[in-house]
């Protein structure tokens, strides 16, 4: 038996293969076996053939792609054995590799289908990185102005450094000493009494020196010269040299490197010129030696130093680090910009109470709004008393628009958190206040900022008009009506009319005035204050002397024991005028009459708002001189907002106790 299936198999292999010619296709041929008597024969009595699958290959291929080949998926029958098999058994035998070969196929395609599938679903996140550009490394000097920037004026023109802490090589008299080396002070109108505008040196040599001690350590950052300030002279320092000591018998120059450095000086007496130091100093005195100076004059200078205190382990009772204020309030100046936001800030937290609103433009265009603050605002109620707080008149003057903007805010804040005190002065009172009436040199001021814009810059307006003797001056009709006897029978001595002339186009009044004055005739103000600084004291109408060619002179209202009543109130409450101990800020001692002075009888102000308010609407006027300082540092803004508070709020109760003016 087993010799017959070796005999099949060979027969079988011989007649199935043949050699290829010329690269034909190798063909399997298979041959028909003889029939096998069985007993579960077919139906058909055909025998199951044996099938080699093809193999084919490319004539054009290689010989080790011919090894390889290719798999036919289907498998091929012969003519000859299709006739002879039944269709249901050729079927049969066709189906099992087409089945197989089309589950390849079908698992292929599912494959690339996945594939395809995976990338659809799967979501790549492409970031977008930056290119930032390489940032160059900052300069010493840029690093150090930085740094210089962050430490405020120590005090010098805001009289917090005392005279005892300026010492000077020699002083050319008692009127020119040390004690007045200080930036923007003003001297009077005599030459050669004790109140001259600088320090002066006796000699003209570069052994001269001005010596301040801070008392404590200090971190010099830079300084600040200005010349003499004087109607009579000039003279001012055009170069000089900065040594340092901790004891005052050894001094180190300031260097820039291993050179000593030569600082430029002033063009001008009045021009303010920053110098920073090369290299911020820690030490505790500070002297300035002039090297040149103007070759008419002789060495004279004005100074403010900047620094920051270092804490020193070894005298704690030194260190001033408790906050000035406990009021969350805005401190910092405020430009146009940054005024209008705040303002819409306090309208959005108190809408119910507050009102904003403009009553007019300045010459360049820029608004001067006014915030109302009243239980009903932009209602006049019968009986009810309106006020009205101006503040900006002199552009450069800044301390009156960062105090308005604080009353604001305060207002507001008090108000909501229930102090029985403001709810009561809103409730019964309108309040307006308009925190800048000459914008334009506002915005002249701030550009040099506050130790820079110097005595002057800033005050004008844009078209260079003092808004402070630009209203209609009725004083001088009245006074001749009445030297006349024309009063009352003839002419008013209130609501006196606007003389015709002042009203025609091309009179020379500024818009901001024409905006205030139709301001004050829309409103019924029966009481106002107009903010100034540069000095600490009150005064009162009349502003301007009744002896036209004087320029100073006691000139009373009718209602004078009226106006010092109201002009007290505010003196006796400021903190900075109470001050028994404090120096004078130029050469006026308005500490003997308690603070306050009539306007005539310190330097006449024709054409005043004060006085053209009084005669005009009826409206009680006094001004206020907040500071020694006209621009004061932000540093010093908590402080100076301490000094005020108390006497803002006095001065507008004054509605509610005194009967004045119209409702």
């Amino acid at each position: 038996m087993l010799a017959l299936w070796v005999a099949f198999l060979v027969l079988f292999c011989h007649a199935a293969w043949s050699p290829s010619v010329d690269g034909a296709p190798h063909t399997a041929t298979p041959k028909t076996l003889p029939k096998k008597p069985s007993s579960t024969t077919a139906s058909q009595g055909t025998a199951l053939p044996r099938v080699a699958s093809t193999i084919t290959a490319s004539p054009s291929t290689s010989k080790s792609q011919q090894v390889r080949g290719t798999v036919n998926p289907r498998t091929t029958f012969p003519a000859t054995l299709k006739t002879t098999m039944s269709p249901s058994l050729r079927k049969g035998l066709e189906e099992p590799l087409t089945t197989t070969s089309t589950k390849w196929t079908q698992l292929s395609t599912a494959k690339a289908a996945d594939k395809k599938a995976l990338k659809k679903t799967v979501r790549v996140k492409v970031i977008k990185k930056k290119v930032l550009k390489k940032k160059t490394k900052p300069s010493i000097q840029e690093i150090m102005a930085k740094k210089a920037s962050e430490c405020p004026p120590l005090g010098l023109e805001s009289l917090r450094i005392r005279d005892s802490q300026l010492r000077a090589s020699s002083s050319k008299r008692d009127g020119l000493g040390p004690h007045r080396g200080r930036l923007n002070i003003q001297s009077g109108i005599h030459d050669g009494d004790f109140y001259d505008g600088g320090w002066c040196a006796r000699h003209k040599d570069k052994k001269q020196w001005l010596e301040f001690d801070a008392q404590r350590v200090t971190r010099f950052t830079g300084i600040i010269t200005q010349g003499l300030n004087s109607i009579w002279t000039y003279d001012w320092v055009t170069s000089y040299k900065i040594q340092f000591s901790n004891d005052t018998h050894r001094w180190q120059p300031c260097k820039n490197g291993s050179e000593e450095v030569v600082f430029p000086g002033n063009k001008d007496p009045e021009t303010p010129v920053l110098n920073l130091f090369p290299v911020p100093v820690v030490a505790r005195y500070l002297r300035i030696n002039p090297q040149t100076w103007f070759e008419n004059g002789t060495i004279c200078l004005r100074m403010e130093v900047l620094g920051c205190s270092v804490p020193d382990p070894n005298n704690i009772y030194l260190w001033d680090d408790l906050p000035v204020t406990n009021d969350k309030l805005d401190f910092r100046h405020h430009n146009y910009k940054d005024m209008r936001k705040l303002m819409k800030k306090v309208n959005d937290a108190c809408p119910n109470i507050t009102r904003v609103y403009s009553i007019g433009k300045s010459y360049l265009g820029l608004k001067m709004y006014v915030m109302e603050i009243s239980d009903n605002p932009g209602q006049h109620e019968v009986g009810e008393p309106e006020f009205r707080y101006v503040a900006g008149m002199h552009g450069n003057e800044a301390l009156g628009r960062e105090l308005l903007l604080n009353l604001m805010e305060y207002l507001c804040h008090e108000y909501k958190q229930g102090n029985p005190r403001i709810q009561r002065l809103v409730t019964e009172t309108r309040i307006h206040l308009l925190p800048s009436m000459n914008p334009d040199g506002y915005e002249t001021a701030y550009k040099l900022g506050s130790e820079l814009s110097g005595w002057a810059m800033g005050r004008w307006t844009y078209e260079g008009i003092d808004l402070n003797h630009n209203f209609a001056d009725l004083n001088t009709a009245l006074w001749d009506a009445e030297d006349n006897d024309m009063v009352p029978h003839k002419f008013p001595n209130h609501y006196i009319p606007i003389p015709e002339f002042y009203t025609f186009a091309n009179a020379t009044v500024a818009p901001e005035t024409r905006a205030v004055i139709s301001w004050m005739q829309r409103y019924p103000f029966m009481l106002s204050a107009n903010l100034h600084g540069g000095e600490l004291v009150v005064t009162y109408p009349f502003d301007m002397t009744r002896t036209y060619w004087k320029a100073q002179e006691l000139t009373p209202t009718a209602d004078d024991a009226v106006f010092r009543w109201l002009a007290t109130v505010y003196a006796t409450s400021n903190l900075a005028m109470l001050d028994d101990d404090r120096r004078l800020c130029h050469y006026d001692d308005f500490m003997r009459e308690g603070n306050i002075i009539n306007g005539a009888n310190w330097h006449t102000v024709p054409g005043s708002m004060n006085d053209f308010s009084y005669l005009h609407t009826n409206c009680f006027e006094i001004t206020v001189e907040l500071s020694c300082d006209k621009f004061p540092h932000e540093s010093e803004l908590p402080r100076e907002w301490e000094n005020n508070k108390e006497s803002l709020l006095l001065y507008m109760e004054q509605l509610l106790t005194v009967t004045t003016g119209v409702c």
